[in-house]
């Protein structure tokens, strides 16, 4: 682990730039929309604004001196900032306050095929759990021992959370979003490499971390882990039940359920209705014989 050397408040100033264009941007799209006639929920820009703080404090807080520091900065830059930054929908809000051009350019890029293929569920997860498979458990371990290398990883730690939890949860336009059965089966892969990660640093720590750190950050990782994944779940079985709710179908039965009932409604209808009798077509014969 490393510390800061000498970072004055001119330095913090100029690393919280990013975070309080972000900010500044955002609110000021939020605003531009209310004006337009289209007013943007306030609690997404509630929620944009607490996941832009919770990255930066995970970016400008102090240096993680230690193993269970660094694992409690992971844990707010890679999954409570994406959860709450995804859910504040920047795509969507982007679309709404952008001139009709720059609206289609940035429509086609998110469209683009390799957007497409980072906001696959499986690439984002593969990405954001093994990214960390891979930092914790080989010699890339070395780079949070310097300040440049511990920044590339925060910086990683953020765009691959928030790629999974866009192909996840995500609330922002997509045409191309995976079925609720894939993401499902990588959301579950994700949450089970996440805590076999934990655990395996519990019995493994990585080079150059005492045992006792190991420990508490393993620990750290798994049990506030699984909070924030608590949330995810329950995100993503809302959006899916409300999604059912929507489209007229039970979760469990789906559309083939709706038209047995519907078949079976049908039937008791024509049973209850007295049968109609019926006209001889004899009647015109018996008339012309007279």
């Amino acid at each position: 682990m490393h510390e800061h050397a000498g970072a004055g408040p001119g330095v913090l100033l100029l690393g919280a730039l990013p975070f309080l264009a972000a900010l500044a941007l955002y609110l000021a799209a939020a605003a531009g929309a209310r004006r337009a006639g289209r007013p943007w929920p306030v609690y997404r820009s509630v929620l944009w604004s607490a996941g832009v703080v919770a990255a930066a404090l995970g970016f400008l807080g102090p240096a993680p001196a230690s193993f269970p520091a660094h694992m409690g900065s992971h844990l707010l830059v890679g999954m409570v900032a994406p959860l709450l930054l995804v859910l504040a929908a920047p795509a969507t809000l982007a679309l709404r306050a952008l001139a009709v051009g720059r609206a289609r350019r940035l429509s086609g890029l998110l469209r683009s095929p390799p957007l497409r293929v980072l906001a696959h569920p499986v690439p984002a997860c593969v990405l954001n759990t093994g990214g960390l498979w891979l930092l914790y458990t080989t010699p890339a371990a070395a780079l949070l021992g310097s300040g440049a290398g511990h920044a590339a990883v925060q910086v990683h730690f953020l765009l691959a959370g928030c790629l999974f939890t866009n192909a996840i949860i995500g609330v922002d336009p997509n045409p191309h979003r995976a079925g609720f059965a894939l993401r499902t089966a990588v959301l579950l892969a994700a949450l089970a490499g996440h805590g076999v990660l934990a655990k395996y640093l519990y019995a493994y720590p990585p080079p150059g971390v005492p045992a006792g750190q190991a420990e508490t950050g393993a620990h750290l990782m798994y049990y506030g882990g699984a909070l924030v994944e608590a949330a995810l779940i329950t995100v993503f079985c809302a959006q899916e039940y409300a999604r059912a709710h929507r489209d007229g179908r039970g979760a469990a039965g789906g559309p083939v359920s709706s038209r047995v009932s519907g078949g079976a409604a049908a039937a008791r209808r024509r049973a209850a209705d007295p049968p109609v009798p019926q006209r001889s077509r004899r009647a015109p014969e018996d008339q012309r014989s007279r």
